[in-house]
C-alpha cells in the first residue's frame, strides 16, 4: 500500500508547510547573515546598513508608504530577498491586502511581464504571514 499524499488536501497541506519553511527559512537566514556581515569591521558596510535603517524612518513620508516604495522598487528590480522583506515590513507598517495589491500593480506596470514570477513569490510569501507563519524580520537592513 502506497504512503503518498492523497487527494488535494495533503498537497495544500504539503504546500503550506513548505511555505511556512521558506518564510522561517528566510527569517533566520537574514538575521543571522547580518549579524555575521555587521559583526565584521567594514566602515563602508555599516554605514550603508545604517544609511539604510535610516532611510525607512518616518520623515516627510510615513513608513507605510516609504515600505511600499521599497516593495515596488524590490519588485521592478526582481531581487526577490527584497520584495519578501518589503513584503513582511509593509504588513507590519499596517498596509492592507488591497494596498499590497495595488502595489504590485505598480511593480508589475513598471517592471514589465518579468516581473510576474517575483509576484507570484511575493503573493506566497504574503500568503505564508497573513497565515502567521512567521514573524517579520526585526530590524531594518538591507535584505
Amino acid at each position: 500500500m502506497s504512503t503518498a499524499p492523497t487527494g488535494t488536501g495533503d498537497a495544500g497541506v504539503a504546500a503550506a508547510r513548505s511555505e511556512s519553511d521558506r518564510v522561517a527559512e528566510f527569517t533566520a537566514f537574514r538575521q543571522r547573515m547580518n549579524e555575521r556581515i555587521l559583526a565584521e569591521p567594514n566602515q563602508v558596510v555599516r554605514r550603508f546598513f545604517a544609511l539604510d535603517t535610516q532611510t525607512y524612518q518616518p520623515g516627510a513620508l510615513d513608513v507605510k508608504t516609504k515600505e511600499l516604495l521599497g516593495l515596488v522598487a524590490s519588485m521592478v528590480l526582481r531581487c526577490d530577498d527584497c520584495i519578501s522583506y518589503h513584503v513582511a515590513q509593509c504588513r507590519e507598517a499596517g498596509v492592507t491586502r488591497d494596498e499590497m495589491f495595488e502595489a504590485f500593480s505598480v511593480g508589475l506596470v513598471v517592471g514589465g511581464s518579468i516581473v510576474i514570477p517575483h509576484l507570484r513569490r511575493a503573493v506566497d510569501f504574503l500568503d505564508g504571514l497573513e497565515r502567521g507563519e512567521a514573524a517579520a524580520p526585526v530590524a531594518h537592513g538591507h535584505p
